[in-house]
C-alpha cells in the first residue's frame, strides 16, 4: 500500500512529525490484524450496515415530520423542537450520503489526492450537519429538564429563542471554521487531520454539548428517582427500578448520551469500536428518536386511529351512496316504471288512442 508523507523544516532547523500519519496516508490502521484488503471487506460491510441505519432514519424522521404537520393538534412548543431535532437529523443523514458520493465514488481515485470545491463543500455540509444535530440534541434536553422542573414553556417566544441557538450557532461555527480552514488549512477536502485551532472550533462545541447534555441527562434521572420515591402507595422497589431502568434507556438516544463514550479520546483511540457507536448505533439514531418521539406515543396513535375511523366512514358513505343510486338505476320496479312511461308517450299507443275515439263517436 502507498502514500504520501509530509514534513516540514521547523524555525529551529529540525524536521517536523510526517501528516497525515501512517494510518490515514496508507489506509489501513497499521495496529489491526486485518490486512489491507480484509479491512477493506470490512468497510465496505459497515457501509451497508451505516447506509441502511441512514435510510431508514430518513424515512421514518420524514413519515413523523408529516404527521406532526398535517394534524393542528400537534402544533405546539414541544412538537416544535421536535420536528427541528428531526429536520437535524435528516440533515445529518444526507450529508453522509452526499460526503460518500462525492468522495468515493470513483473508487479507481484516491480522495486524499482530492482537492475540489465540490469535495470541500460536502465536508462542509457533514460538519455542519453534525454540528447543527448536537445542538438540537442540547435543546431537547433543556427543554426537557425545563418542563420537569417549571411545567411551563407554553409562550411561543422560546420557539424562537431555541431555533435561533439550534442553528445559528451551527452557522456562526461553521463560518469560522471555513475561514480558518482557507487561511491556515486549505488541503485536500478538509477530511484530513485537523491540527491546532482549526481542530477546536469544530470539536469544541460538540463536546460542550455532550458534556451539558450528559449532566442534564443525569439531573433528569436524579429527578426521575425522586418523583418515582415520592409517588403515592409506594409500589414495590423492583417496579420502581424497572421504571427507571425503562426511562434510562429511552433517555440515552434522545439525549445522544452515546457520545460521551468516545468524546474526549483522540479520534484514533478504539477506531473500531468507535465506528461501532457513532456510525453503527448513530445510524440508527434517528429512527428511534423518530420512534420514541411520534410512532410510540399514544396521543399520536390515538389521533392517527380517529383519522383512519374517519376516512374508512368517508368511503363507506361513498360506497353506500354508488350502490344505491346503482340500485335503484338497475331495480325491477324501476325498469317497469320506465317502461309504462315509454309506452305511453310513444307513437303507437296515440294513434290508437284516436281510432278508439272516433270509433265510439
Amino acid at each position: 500500500t502507498e502514500g504520501f508523507l509530509q514534513r516540514n523544516c521547523t524555525q529551529e532547523e529540525y524536521w517536523s512529525e510526517p501528516f497525515p500519519p501512517y494510518t490515514i496516508a496508507c489506509g489501513f490502521d497499521e495496529g489491526s490484524s486485518k490486512g489491507p484488503e480484509d479491512q477493506k471487506s470490512y468497510y465496505s460491510a459497515f457501509w451497508r450496515v451505516y447506509t441502511a441505519g441512514y435510510a431508514a432514519s430518513v424515512t421514518s424522521l420524514i413519515t413523523a415530520l408529516i404527521v406532526f404537520a398535517a394534524f393542528r393538534k400537534f402544533h405546539c412548543t414541544r412538537n416544535y423542537i421536535h420536528m427541528h431535532l428531526f429536520v437535524s437529523f435528516i440533515l445529518r443523514a444526507v450529508a453522509v450520503f452526499t460526503k460518500d458520493a462525492v468522495l468515493f465514488a470513483d473508487e479507481t481515485m484516491d480522495h486524499c489526492l482530492m482537492s475540489t470545491v465540490a469535495c470541500k463543500a460536502a465536508v462542509a455540509f457533514f460538519q455542519f450537519s453534525i454540528l447543527a444535530n448536537f445542538f438540537w440534541l442540547l435543546i431537547e434536553g433543556i427543554y426537557l429538564q425545563t418542563l420537569l422542573l417549571l411545567t411551563f414553556v407554553s409562550n411561543k417566544k422560546f420557539v424562537w429563542w431555541f431555533m435561533f441557538t439550534g442553528w445559528g450557532a451551527p452557522t456562526a461555527v461553521m463560518f469560522a471554521w471555513v475561514l480558518t480552514r482557507i487561511h491556515q488549512q486549505n488541503t485536500g477536502c478538509w477530511d484530513d487531520d485537523e491540527n491546532g485551532v482549526v481542530l477546536w472550533i469544530i470539536k469544541g462545541p460538540i463536546l460542550l454539548t455532550v458534556l451539558i447534555n450528559f449532566i442534564i441527562f443525569i439531573n433528569v434521572i436524579r429527578i426521575l428517582v425522586h418523583k418515582l420515591k415520592s409517588q403515592e402507595g409506594g409500589g414495590s422497589h423492583s417496579s420502581h427500578f424497572v421504571r427507571l431502568a425503562k426511562s434510562t434507556l429511552l433517555l440515552i438516544p434522545l439525549f445522544g448520551v452515546h457520545y460521551i463514550v468516545f468524546a474526549f479520546f483522540p479520534e484514533s483511540t478504539g477506531l473500531e469500536a468507535r465506528l461501532y457507536i457513532e456510525l453503527g448505533l448513530g445510524s440508527f439514531q434517528g429512527f428511534v428518536v423518530a420512534l420514541l418521539y411520534c410512532f410510540s406515543n399514544a396521543e399520536v396513535q390515538t389521533e392517527l386511529k380517529k383519522q383512519l375511523c374517519k376516512w374508512q366512514y368517508q368511503e363507506y358513505l361513498t360506497f353506500t351512496h354508488k350502490h344505491g343510486a346503482l340500485s335503484r338505476e338497475t331495480s325491477p320496479v324501476n325498469y317497469v316504471t320506465q317502461l309504462s312511461l315509454l309506452d305511453r308517450i310513444s307513437p303507437k299507443r296515440r294513434t290508437s288512442v284516436l281510432q278508439d275515439g272516433v270509433t265510439t263517436v
